[in-house]
């Protein structure tokens, strides 16, 4: 009987198991074991290489190969599930860095979608990797702390100064922080960082109601890693 009821449930198991989004490989958590090693590997030796400047950035992994794919099936193929992990290991090396030292009590902001955006996908990714990235390192989410004010044009294929004025007046307080501003620091979250113009319209936001930004975090830069063997 013993026998039969472990046959049963081996079976249930193998039925029920989810598949890789990546790969459609049979899957026992997000991801398949050899999804994982590859997006794994796509990891940054020096995330925080692009910390300086008007806002220092704390990039995971570099934007190509299966992060890109993990980030694509996120956003466009209705696999929220995946922002567990890659906030995790945002979270981790974030821990792990000196740019995170003494920095207990920062406020976490995701990047918000425009509601209409945010509608149609269901979710805002940024704000699964961050509640992800709260959850691992225990610093404070505050989902709601900026919201989208206008549908901007899709920032891909524009020029730097072209992605710049796509973005005034995008932003503004959400009524949450606007009713009690902080007064600690406030660490922004998106998925992807390319040239910085969101994040710093992001983060004028939040400057001109007098609220500090630390930084910005992403899981993923399309920037060139720069050569470096030691973390800021």
């Amino acid at each position: 009987m013993e026998n039969l009821a472990r046959t049963l449930k081996s079976f249930l198991d193998l039925f029920l198991q989810s598949s890789c989004p990546l790969c459609q490989r049979p899957a026992d958590g997000a991801l398949c074991q050899y999804c994982q090693r590859e997006v794994l590997s796509c990891e940054l030796s020096n995330p925080s290489q692009f910390w300086q400047g008007q806002l220092p950035v704390f990039a995971w992994g570099v934007y190509g190969g299966a992060l890109k794919r993990a980030i694509a099936a996120l956003k466009y193929e209705n696999q929220p599930q995946l922002a567990q992990p890659l906030g995790h290991w945002l979270g981790s090396s974030w821990l792990t860095s000196k740019v995170s030292a003494g920095k207990k009590k920062l406020i976490v902001v995701p990047i918000p979608l425009h509601a209409k955006k945010l509608q149609q996908r269901g979710y805002n990714q940024a704000e699964l990797l961050a509640q992800s990235f709260c959850d691992f390192t225990g610093l404070s989410l505050q989902a709601q702390g900026l919201e989208r004010m206008r549908a901007t044009e899709a920032q891909f294929g524009l020029s730097p100064s072209e992605r710049e004025q796509n973005l005034v007046g995008a932003f503004r307080l959400g009524k949450k922080i606007q009713a009690r501003l902080p007064i600690t620091p406030v660490l922004l979250v998106d998925d992807i960082f390319t040239t910085g113009a969101t994040g710093r319209a992001a983060a004028q936001t939040l400057q001109q109601s007098g609220i500090p930004v630390y930084g910005l975090i992403a899981i993923a830069t399309t920037q060139k890693a720069k050569i470096a063997s030691t973390d800021l």
